[in-house]
């Protein structure tokens, strides 16, 4: 797979002798500037009628034929502002002018690496990106383009390369490079070691389910725990999917994806949190001794669970992954999955569903979405529509009947799982994107991150009395 870790995949270079000047202008900034310039530079502007509108490139004249040129952006804080820049210029380095404030400085740095990213692991790029000229990149902002990479490509991967054991695989290279300590799981042992849903889910592929369980951070550190859904490739099992539903769904690990991302991106900016990362991996295929629809299985917690419906999956896997967390007893849960198609037709693609039972955790996701241009929205916990997932031989149901609420019903699905006193939050994140935007392109997708990390990188949120 690509370097991550290469400086070439941001397209951000730190010394040139041949670069462009670049300026980032709103339309509303456009006439002011347009003052200051040279008379042929007026003319060539006003011939070719433009107007700056965001999204847009003009080139400008110069001696040698090509002089600088003009990226017109939007909101001057959001990264994917910035995002067309890459390949709308052609090839070569160039040197923003005026970006003297460091919000704005970082939003380009971000939306420009963000735009040059390609998941070039089977195919080739079609052209080489243009390159920005930063003396001095911020390193953390290198960090959350690091970590957005990490999310895509990883759900990129077709389940071939990313199964369970390569997931692992995963784990234990970041554990090894930021000396946490890591634990798993799988297979038969998954039994005995009392995670049974997870096995039941997993049990039909030819791939071991596990559970990952990676330790880092101080002891005495404010403790946060996140916990990712690892379905390398959901089929639906015998509740199989059409063949439309089951094109993408290589994806259904997003979740796990995020939060090791997360985690991986909280440990290198040496965050002062303990963390505990928890992925429960399995592939959910069709088999002999596939899960079935009216079984009754058991989870860690104690609770039996009638399954409605074997596509629901999700939901089972974090049931046992999240009554461990609950077990360690952390400052804050919080956990990422591709949970429901509901939330999609609730919200659609771009906005990820947040649900929490605390009122300050919440806020601040939300607040630093904002901040972040990184939005979630706050979906509700409204616990009458448990009356859907009601069984008449277990204590509860995996699906229902009724199409109604189903982003809603599996979050309180998995709120069964978690003490009514443990902070928590849940965020079904779609993970992908459908088409090619700048900055977008068509598949994994990093949705969500951005606004955790700025929300937990202090610390505060996660500790009980904030």
């Amino acid at each position: 797979m690509t370097d991550r870790s290469s400086p070439n995949r941001a397209a951000i270079v730190t010394h040139s002798d041949n670069a462009r000047p670049l300026w980032c202008l709103t339309a509303d900034a456009f006439p002011a500037w347009l003052a200051t310039q040279p008379a042929d530079v007026v003319r060539w502007i006003e011939t070719q009628a433009y107007t700056a509108n965001a999204g847009s490139v003009l080139l400008l004249p110069g001696i040698d034929g090509l002089g600088g040129a003009i990226l017109a952006i939007g909101d001057p804080l959001d990264a994917y502002s910035y995002s067309h820049g890459p390949l709308a210029l052609p090839v070569g380095d160039w040197a923003p002018q005026d970006m003297v404030n460091d919000a704005r400085r970082a939003a380009l740095q971000l939306g420009w690496s963000l735009g040059a990213y390609r998941f070039d692991r089977y195919k080739a790029a079609l052209r080489e990106p243009a390159r920005l000229l930063l003396a001095h990149p911020d390193a953390e902002v290198a960090d959350v383009f690091a970590a957005c990479c990490r999310v895509r490509d990883m759900v990129h991967t077709p389940t071939e390369h990313m199964g369970p054991d390569e997931i692992e695989a995963i784990a234990r290279e970041i554990a090894a490079k930021h000396g946490a300590s890591i634990d798993v799981h799988a297979g038969d042992a998954l039994i005995s070691d009392n995670y049974p849903a997870i096995h039941a889910v997993g049990r039909a592929s030819h791939r071991a389910p596990r559970i990952i369980e990676l330790n880092w951070g101080d002891a005495n550190a404010p403790h946060l725990a996140i916990v990712g859904k690892g379905v390398c490739f959901d089929t639906g099992g015998l509740n199989l999917k059409a063949g439309p539903g089951m094109r993408n769904m290589k994806k259904d690990m997003g979740g796990a994806a995020h939060a090791i991302a997360l985690a991986e991106l909280l440990m290198q900016r040496k965050t002062p949190l303990r963390i505990t990362l928890l992925v429960p991996a399995v592939e959910n295929a069709v088999g002999p001794n596939a899960l079935r629809p009216g079984e009754i299985i058991s989870t860690r917690k104690g609770v039996s669970v009638e399954i409605d419906n074997t596509d629901a999956e999700g939901r089972l896997v974090l049931a046992d992954a999240l009554t461990r967390a609950a077990e360690l007893k952390p400052s804050l849960v919080i956990d990422f999955a591709t949970l429901t198609g509901a939330a999609r037709v609730a919200l659609g693609p771009d906005l990820p569903a947040l649900y929490a039972n605390d009122e300050v955790v919440a806020a601040a996701w939300l607040q630093s979405g904002g901040e972040q241009r990184d939005p979630l929205w706050r979906m509700p916990l409204w616990q009458p529509y448990l009356r859907y997932l009601v069984s008449g031989i277990a204590d509860i149901a995996n699906g229902s009947s009724t199409t109604m609420a189903g982003s809603v019903t599996a979050a309180l699905f998995l709120q069964k799982f978690v003490p009514v006193e443990q902070r928590w939050a849940h965020v079904d994140v779609y993970s992908w994107n459908d088409s090619d935007r700048p900055g977008r392109p068509a598949g994994g997708e990093a949705q969500g991150l951005r606004a955790a990390f700025a929300m937990l990188k202090n610390a505060k949120v996660v500790s009980p009395q904030s």
